[in-house]
């Protein structure tokens, strides 16, 4: 897609362009980044349990919030690739912004754990 304030780009929307892209990201990221990998497979299971044992509602957090750290942890990933690629020495700058990205993904995680751990916690009075 054409971006009209870099003039960078090629012309044209192309919605399965940009499903692809989604896709194409996501793989890249989950191949090399454990860290995405698994979240989105404990997500997996817990998002199965709880469709399967619980209320819709409950379902509906564990999506939101493996998303919410999901999306933390790609924004990470390219912050840290952006910084390393341009700034290959040791800089205190580049440390600061790779320290203020990881702090958004310890926020994200902390939110991701308690939901999921409630969760957990839930299915786990369920069945005693």
């Amino acid at each position: 897609m054409r971006n009209k304030f870099l003039g960078t780009g090629t012309p044209g929307y192309s919605p399965l362009r940009k499903i692809r892209t989604v896709m194409e990201g996501l793989s890249y990221a989950v191949r090399y980044d454990f860290s995405v990998a698994y979240k989105l497979v404990l997500s997996a299971i817990v998002l199965l349990l709880s469709i399967v044992l619980r209320d819709w509602m409950d379902s509906v957090f564990v999506i939101a919030a493996t998303a919410f750290v999901l999306t933390a942890e790609l924004f990470n990933s390219a912050i840290e690739a952006l910084c390393d690629f341009i700034e290959t020495e040791h800089n205190e700058k580049i440390k600061a912004i790779k320290d203020i990205a990881a702090a958004a993904v310890g926020v994200a995680i902390f939110t991701w754990f308690i939901v999921l751990g409630v969760e957990c916690w839930e299915m786990w009075r369920a069945w005693y």
